[in-house]
């Protein structure tokens, strides 16, 4: 039969049409890029980077404390261990 462009086969979705390559590439091309999106996510926003540099801030604090004289070495020695260092 003639075929109007009407349906499914019009349209070359047919089975290995061009149609059905471009739907399959786009598809790909859109699951990957979620994927990617995802893991770059998780990545950018972990405390991991901010515990550790509150944490090296707060040591900097500490010896400068220290080293003014504001605190003594009994003091500091233990706010250091109360920080994990």
């Amino acid at each position: 039969m003639f075929n109007c462009g009407f349906g499914w086969g019009g349209f070359g979705f047919g089975a290995g049409g061009t149609g059905m390559w471009i739907t399959q590439i786009l598809f790909w091309g859109l699951l990957i890029g979620v994927v990617v999106f995802l893991i770059k996510g998780m990545k950018g926003h972990g405390n991991s980077g901010a515990v550790n540099n509150d944490s090296s801030r707060t040591l900097a604090i500490l010896e400068r404390r220290y080293a003014k004289g504001e605190i003594g070495k009994s003091e500091f020695e233990e706010k250091k261990r109360d920080l994990g260092y």
